[in-house]
């Protein structure tokens, strides 16, 4: 039984032209991967390192240093994305990194186990070193993840405290124990030598450890287990210290499933307190809790319409400065005045792109690397010197996209069929008319996501088109608290595809979109919505586009029987008659439109055997059907070839389905 996982180019301006078939050049603009996939400033603030995409699947990570006048990135280290993909590299110190390696390898039994590990290295290169437990013959289990660095020691030079997960281990006949450690445990790990010193003894029935930030282990979880099958359970418990102590005392409980109980999300060494989150009036907000033995709590901050989802810091282990929450726009509240204005002065120093990130700082909190962008701007990565207040421009973002005219994005909403107001977002072709166009509803993955004002490659691709493009935030979305849930996107799937459909009814009724060239594509659950949308009102849309979809509810159970969550997300779907009426799979002969499906191979999160079985099944039907199996691939698809490629036939299949 397995876990599961839950560079510079120039180019010359390019208008929009809407053309009748899409051309290969503008799937390469918006489908080649974003130029940098994780970034990180170094302790003195002089050096960037950043993971960038290289050809294909390939990614490497880079060095800068910016004291050096011209200083030109270089290569630390590189992956092939055939299984091995460098995930980030962060700095230690000034001179060594911790990158992070993950696969999706297939096991012997044909099931994709994933795998993670951690590893330092040097800014040049040299010195690589596994951070981990290292697997060894007498391993009684798989090792799949070998840890998480949960505290950056900031005072200590090359060290961090690590939760390193032990496995028994046995001689080959099974006659001796050479290791009775089993669990999660956390160590203080030199990252140059690899010489730990235990801080926590590894437990079974540990699953994460969180610290204040200066080496000490407060807050500890457990996933509970159901009985003797090694299933994870529904309820999350978690036991904190006072300070000072070693003694362990309950703080919450959290359900997953009905979002009953409390989630710590942050310690603050500061306060001697967590943040957490816990609903109030039926969506999360943030409280503070004090871990002096007391666990007074306060409110901190509740917004009347969506959940609060997160907290802000300044930097990795430091104190925490805001809570962020997405309405019809991303919000962060600052409790820091300082951090409130350098924001909103960044924000208006910076032409045109006022949505400001603070990613990390140096030690002194003076050098800032911050991302700022837009809806029609994928942005720019910069650093900013507090103390001479100059900004360096570092990066674009998506440097095939400069020059090139990109669509703003609108927040709407519009009426469900019993009359409820859906949120979404409507981007319209830049230069339109905005009346009579070809449109594309296009449904978010999740189901419990949301889609937010910003820069989308997906939508903007469409856009660039000529298209109309919806992204409605369904009944079933998350981040609208409980009441919008309901029972989430499939056991609740009549009224989460409806909603969807009613968004197709009221572009067409607005006059936005031509009813009679409208399309709607999808990807993950997104690909469920749009299939089972073909399945609800085979008469609306003349195209069906799924990436990666969700195609049949009992296989999506079957789907996780080698797997530890399995009960889980069993009992997620549910049980009755919606699992078949729910399937696109069970009820293809309602589709009429022609459908194109996209699937990886190495897809862990819907496996390929579901688009796989659609296709078939629409073809046996007489439906018109193509599905294009993206060899080696994951989820999301991180192969820059493979999405140029996809959106190139996406985009000629809505000029055919949409008559263009």
């Amino acid at each position: 039984m397995f876990a599961r996982l839950t560079i510079f180019l120039s180019i010359l301006a390019m208008p929009v032209v809407l053309l009748a078939q899409p051309t290969p050049e503008q799937a390469i603009m918006f489908g080649t991967r974003e130029s940098v996939e994780h970034i990180d400033i170094s302790p003195d603030g002089m050096k960037i390192t950043f993971v960038a995409p290289g050809p294909g699947r390939t990614s490497a990570a880079y060095v800068v240093d910016l004291s050096r006048e011209g200083a030109v990135p270089r290569s630390v280290i590189g992956s092939p994305g055939t299984p091995e993909r460098l995930r980030w590299c962060n700095f230690v110190t000034n001179d060594r990194l911790i990158c992070q390696m993950t696969a999706m390898p297939v096991n012997a039994n044909g099931v994709l186990v994933p795998f993670s590990r951690l590893f330092s290295v040097n800014v040049d290169g040299s010195g690589m070193r596994e951070l981990g437990q290292r697997s060894t013959m007498e391993d009684i289990a798989v090792r799949q993840f070998d840890g998480a660095v949960i505290d950056w020691l900031t005072d200590q030079d090359a060290s961090v405290l690590m939760s390193r997960l032990y496995i028994q281990q046995a001689t080959t006949a099974g006659t001796r124990v050479v290791s009775r450690d089993e669990g999660l445990g956390v160590d203080r790990v030199d990252v140059v030598s690899g010489r730990a010193t235990r801080v926590e003894r590894a437990n079974r029935s540990a699953s994460s450890y969180m610290s204040d930030g200066r080496g000490n282990i407060r807050i500890m979880s457990s996933f509970g287990v159901r009985g003797e099958t090694g299933q994870q359970g529904t309820v999350v418990s978690y036991f904190y210290r006072t300070s000072g102590s070693r003694d362990w005392r309950p703080l919450s409980t959290y359900n997953i499933m009905s979002r009953e109980g409390m989630i710590p999300i942050a310690v603050d060494a500061e306060i001697d307190s967590a943040y957490a989150l816990r609903r109030l009036n039926g969506r999360f907000a943030l409280y503070r809790v004090r871990l002096d033995g007391s666990l007074g709590t306060a409110l901190v901050y509740a917004n009347e319409r969506v959940d609060v989802d997160n907290v802000v810091r300044a930097n990795r282990n430091s104190r925490v400065i805001g809570v962020t929450y997405a309405e019809e726009r991303r919000r962060v509240i600052y409790f820091d005045p300082d951090y409130e204005q350098l924001a909103a002065n960044l924000g208006r120093a910076i032409p045109n792109l006022s949505g400001i990130d603070f990613i990390s700082a140096s030690r002194d909190g003076q050098r800032l690397l911050i991302h700022a962008g837009t809806d029609n701007d994928p942005g720019r990565y910069y650093v900013f010197d507090r103390s001479s207040r100059g900004l360096t421009e570092l990066f674009l973002a998506r440097p095939e996209l400069e020059n090139v005219t990109l669509a703003p994005i609108r927040a709407i909403t519009y009426p469900a069929s019993d009359g409820t107001m859906i949120p979404g977002y409507l981007t319209l072709p830049p230069g339109s008319s905005g009346r009579n166009l070809p449109a594309v509803v296009l449904p978010h993955g999740g189901p419990e996501a949301r889609d937010e004002w910003g820069f989308d490659w997906l939508a903007q691709y469409l856009a660039h088109l000529g298209y109309a493009v919806l992204q409605p935030n369904f009944r079933g979305s998350g981040g609208y608290g409980d009441a919008w849930l309901q029972q989430n996107g499939f056991q609740g799937w009549q009224t989460s595809i409806g909603d969807v459909v009613a968004g197709g009814r009221w572009l067409a009724s607005e006059g936005i979109a031509d009813a009679n060239r409208m399309a709607v594509v999808g990807w993950s659950y997104g690909g469920y919505a749009a299939l089972q949308a073909g399945v609800m009102s085979p008469d609306l849309f003349q195209g069906i586009v799924a990436i990666a979809p969700v195609t049949d509810l009992q296989q999506l159970k079957d789907d996780q029987r080698d797997y530890a969550n399995a009960r889980n997300v069993a009992e997620y779907v549910g049980s009755g008659p919606h699992v078949a009426q729910g399937s696109p799979l069970q009820n293809a002969e309602r589709i009429t439109a022609p459908v194109l499906l996209f699937h990886g191979n190495r897809d862990l999160n819907v496996m390929v055997v579901h688009s796989q079985r659609m296709d078939r099944e629409l073809r046996r039907l007489g439906r018109q059907s193509e599905f294009v199996l993206l060899e080696g691939l994951e989820h999301d698809l991180p192969d820059s070839v493979a999405r140029t490629a996809m959106l190139h036939r996406i985009g000629q299949f809505l000029a055919q389905a949409t008559g263009r």
